[in-house]
């Protein structure tokens, strides 16, 4: 029989739910990394972020939630020919995200052995790679989104997740862009389409509570 969980603390059951932390790597987030570099963007505010992320991801791995780590690399190499046209009057500035530099690491935050790290070449973290069929594999039902940035790579990630069926939860201090509206905009839109944005410290009540059995 069908069972749509309309609730958050039945969507949020650690043992059908998985956190996603994309894309928090030097290039999008520390200073000297590509969008400081070529934007000279206020990179302070990634560190709060990185700060609540961490504090989710402690939760989670304390209450069983499955934690997924998304990266992206994108040389030339590997991009679509409207990719590569979209970036091309950028070359002068290097390439973001270029596989086996420091911008490809993690900023502010470590996978522990054992906990899956995706590589992705578009925006989206399902599109041509094995997320969905990992995430299928370990019952999940529910996505919990956090990283950078809010407007592209993660609300990209969470509409794929969404139309491939999962339920999408974003924690509003987890996630960040460099334009303000933006990141409000996506946020409405999350909200009133594709899934429910709250609080970080209320996603962490909910897995709490629905590992107690409250």
């Amino acid at each position: 029989m069908r069972q749509i969980m309309s609730d958050l603390k039945d969507q949020l059951k650690p043992e059908h739910t998985a956190l996603l932390v994309v894309d928090m790597q030097n290039d999008f987030c520390a200073e000297g990394g590509y969008l400081h570099r070529t934007r000279n963007l206020d990179m302070s505010p990634n560190k709060v972020i990185a700060d609540n992320i961490n504090r989710l991801v402690g939760v989670a791995r304390e209450t069983g939630v499955t934690v997924v780590w998304i990266a992206a690399i994108y040389d030339h190499k590997y991009l679509s020919d409207a990719h590569v046209a979209k970036v091309r009057h950028r070359d002068n500035e290097g390439v973001l995200c270029a596989e086996g530099t420091w911008g490809v690491e993690f900023y502010e935050v470590t996978p522990e052995d054992g906990e899956l790290i995706i590589q992705k070449h578009r925006y989206s973290a399902f599109h041509g790679t094995r997320l969905d069929g990992y995430l299928r594999g370990q019952g999940i039902k529910s996505l919990v989104v956090t990283g950078v940035a809010t407007n592209i790579c993660v609300d990209s990630t969470l509409r794929d997740g969404f139309f491939n069926g999962y339920y999408i939860v974003v924690p509003e201090e987890c996630v960040g862009a460099a334009d303000a509206e933006l990141n409000a905009a996506t946020l409405k839109t999350v909200d009133m389409n594709f899934g429910t944005v709250t609080r970080t410290d209320e996603v962490i009540r909910l897995i709490g509570e629905a590992k107690e059995g409250k």
